[in-house]
């Protein structure tokens, strides 16, 4: 093996990947902006960019890495309910109510960037072993899903809860088997029907219940109350769980966080819970990336823009820029989450939820037409239903999971 050195491309492919990460960071603060809508957006405007597929390409997936990075703080500092509403809010949440958002940000950037450190040596084996089982998983898969979706209802503390977890997934899922494969006209063709319902299920109802509530609090100091061996089994567990994300149809980060709480000792709690979301879903970028080269499919929204500018799979140098993409993110939110928090805070919040609101059913025009608005209403009153509950919004899934099961 020869080792070469070329400053001036090694510069450039900087130069990309550092725009890669600015326009991740943009579109990791756009509430509502689901990952998969904004790489979509990017494959329609890639193949007009110009410079050489591979640098294009790596500042697309530095852009991707950036966004699971990002998009934690407006998800925290946006929709925070009242006291009344604390019990079905959501961790990230939760600790903002109580003070803890600056730690909250941290444990999420934590939990990425070990998870960015972990997928990449963990890669190789990992992407060895799921693809000597998938063609077992593939031809299997419904029986797998339902599993997983016994198991998610199980998993609730009460029968109220249990009740509400399938009642959820039976609205959500049928939902999802009505409008999936429409493919309406609309101003952007991005992504067809996520946007809507990806907004409505699970952004719509904490912003409606944060409307009557107060404000973000004075947060607290910026300290972890969780021990480093913690955080990093966590995100380790974590990174392991993005592979199955990675292949698995239907499994989200969500999904993948429960099953990874189940195995890590002790009471993990509010703070575990952030930092497994958080490390599913940014490995789960990556694993997309070996599953691309493994299996020839494109899992995510990024890799599916990945493939649309014809980017070689050049794995040294598109995973050089992963690294440097997760030292990015992780600068951007501890930078940029604390003063989010803090401008948030000083805002009337019943202002800044209906704006996002607003927000959320012009991203749904944009993306799906009229029809967008119609199933973003009616998401968004799905959406409600876990909370009043008391269950756990992950069964909300259904709408992708409902699809796959008829369909496998």
């Amino acid at each position: 093996m020869e080792v070469i050195a070329e400053p001036s491309l090694s510069l450039r492919l900087l130069a990309w990947i550092a725009a890669g990460a600015v326009l991740g960071c943009c579109s990791g603060l756009v509430p509502g902006l689901h990952a998969n809508n904004f790489a979509l957006l990017l494959a329609g405007f890639a193949p007009s960019i110009p410079g050489e597929p591979l640098f294009v390409g790596s500042a697309m997936l530095a852009a991707g890495v950036v966004h699971t990075f990002v998009n934690a703080v407006p998800a925290m500092a946006l929709g925070v309910p009242d006291a009344e509403m604390a019990v079905t809010a959501l961790p990230g949440h939760r600790m903002v109510r109580d003070g803890r958002g600056y730690e909250a940000i941290r444990l999420s950037a934590l939990g990425s960037l070990l998870a960015v450190l972990v997928a990449i040596p963990l890669a190789v084996p990992i992407t060895w072993g799921m693809t000597s089982i998938y063609p077992t998983v593939r031809s299997n898969l419904s029986l797998l899903l339902a599993m997983v979706v016994v198991a998610l209802i199980a998993s609730e503390y009460t029968w109220r809860a249990r009740v509400g977890g399938f009642v959820s997934f039976v609205l959500a899922a049928t939902l999802g088997v009505l409008t999936l494969d429409l493919s309406p006209d609309a101003p952007l063709e991005a992504g067809g029907m996520l946007a809507p319902l990806f907004a409505g299920l699970f952004g719509a109802p904490v912003l409606i219940d944060a409307i009557r509530g107060g404000s973000v609090p004075p947060q607290g100091d910026e300290g972890l109350r969780a021990s480093g061996p913690f955080v990093a089994a966590t995100a380790l567990a974590g990174a392991v769980a993005g592979a199955i994300v990675g292949y698995i149809p239907g499994i989200s980060a969500a999904i993948a966080a429960v099953a990874v709480l189940v195995l890590i000792p002790g009471r993990s709690g509010d703070r575990g819970y952030i930092v497994a979301t958080s490390g599913v879903d940014t490995a789960n970028t990556i694993f997309a990336l070996f599953a691309l080269v493994a299996i020839g499919q494109p899992r995510t929204g990024v890799m599916v823009a990945f493939e649309s500018v014809g980017a070689p799979l050049e794995l040294p140098v598109l995973l050089a820029g992963v690294v440097l993409a997760g030292l990015f993110g992780f600068v951007l939110v501890v930078t940029i989450g604390d003063a989010y928090l803090d401008l948030v805070g000083r805002l009337e919040y019943w202002k800044i939820s209906v704006a996002v609101l607003s927000l959320l059913l012009v991203l749904s025009y944009l993306f799906t037409g009229p029809i967008g608005i119609v199933v973003f209403a009616v998401a968004a009153a799905i959406g409600m239903v876990p909370v009043r509950f008391r269950a756990r919004r992950v069964h909300l899934m259904g709408v992708l999971i409902g699809p796959l099961l008829l369909g496998g």
